[in-house]
């Protein structure tokens, strides 16, 4: 059996990978693609550093290679060939002989109703013609300061019927400003790229996080739903309550202690963490998922974050082989609880063993729900002629 390290020195056969460092766009698109063999591409997936601009890139794209398709967005860092960085151009190109696609922009976000984003997913699912025995999943790239990833899956996964969805929400960096979605050669905020793509290869779904919940548990007691704001938990201000739980000062409060302090909410038997994004004015907290008043939050731990990336995506091998390559849209916080603990090099390691690829968000989207802390993504197996052992 040929050793894991031995395996990540090889490229993906599937699908072609490119990467640039070059400080300009146009530079660093023709760097990228010139990593890229002959096979004609359906479409490619960008995913940017916050000092390129987003449309410059996609024009170039487009000029180098035409009948592709372009698609992309902002990031909070980047999954690459080497793992975690932070300023590289990474694109992704599909081969025609293994995938097909079709895209759709949902936009405006924030005045989109649930059943009208279920019904223009499902137009785009019932116009997209199969072929033979291929099947579809869908990723989804939303706005990720538009505050409507969790109506946005459950309309997609109402819409989309028994297509699985995954995806992630755009970043910039650490500032929490603008982010943006690439469709069409245009840079859109307050939307969402829906891509439906089929393939002939197999696929599976990935999703895991390493945090468990604790026995402290606290009650949000006002809130505004809408913008994902908590004024008050156990009717104390909510940064102040908060603060008190993890023994720190308000004034202490970073994207350092919520990482390593998440909340947690029980759907069932599964729990999912409410991120934290930043104290507001007046000691409210801003969180990255759905809130509302009467919401029960449990009080997470972190366990072995590197133990658990290691076992999960060793989990995505199957009996005939590794997975040609993963897309992973990895959260910016469990990110950040890396680079604190200083685990980037392990983890890099890791990534690249695996041959995953794709960006850092501002949330996650896992079947039908909007998570945070997670990492989410799709492993895509080589034919069986091409069996990675």
């Amino acid at each position: 059996m040929t050793a894991l390290a031995d395996i990540a020195l090889q490229k993906p056969k599937t699908v072609q990978i490119g990467v640039s460092h070059a400080k300009e766009e146009a530079a660093a698109v023709r760097e990228a693609i010139a990593e890229f063999g002959t096979d004609a591409i359906c479409f490619v997936l960008f995913f940017m550093p916050d000092r390129l601009d987003p449309e410059k890139v996609s024009a170039e794209i487009s000029a180098q290679m035409p009948s592709a398709a372009v698609f992309g967005c902002s990031t909070a860092g980047q999954i690459t060939s080497v793992g975690y960085e932070n300023d590289a151009l990474l694109l992704i190109a599909f081969p025609r002989r293994h995938f097909r696609c079709s895209s759709t922009l949902i936009k405006p976000l924030k005045s989109s109703s649930i059943e009208s984003t279920a019904n223009q997913a499902r137009v785009l699912a019932e116009r997209f013609p199969r072929t033979g025995n291929w099947k579809t999943v869908a990723f989804v790239i939303a706005d990720g300061m538009s505050k409507q990833e969790d109506l946005l899956v459950a309309a997609l996964n109402a819409g989309l019927g028994d297509i699985p969805v995954f995806g992630g929400s755009a970043g910039n960096g650490l500032a929490f400003n603008e982010t943006y979605v690439v469709h069409g050669g245009t840079a859109h905020r307050n939307a969402a790229l829906l891509l439906l793509i089929e393939t002939d290869l197999a696929f599976g779904g990935v999703g895991f996080d390493h945090i468990l919940p604790t026995d402290r548990q606290m009650v949000v007691t006002r809130a505004v739903p809408d913008e994902r704001l908590v004024l008050e938990i156990n009717g104390v201000p909510a940064a102040k309550e908060y603060a008190r739980y993890v023994n720190c000062s308000v004034e202490d409060l970073s994207p350092k202690v919520f990482a390593e302090n998440p909340v947690l909410v029980r759907n069932g038997k599964t729990w999912h963490v409410r991120a934290i994004q930043q104290v507001a004015e007046d000691d409210g907290l801003w969180f990255l998922s759905a809130i509302d008043d009467g919401l029960v939050l449990t009080l997470g731990r972190g366990t072995e974050i590197l133990k658990t990336l290691e076992q999960e995506l060793e989990h995505c091998c199957r009996q005939d082989g590794r997975p040609d390559f993963v897309i992973g849209f990895d959260c910016y916080l469990r990110r950040l609880e890396i680079e604190q603990n200083d685990l980037v090099g392990s983890v890099s390691r890791i990534l690249s063993a695996n041959r995953v690829f794709g960006f850092n968000t501002y949330g996650e989207q896992h079947l039908g729900v909007h998570v945070n802390q997670t990492f989410v993504g799709v492993a895509f197996y080589p034919p069986r002629d091409e069996v990675l052992y």
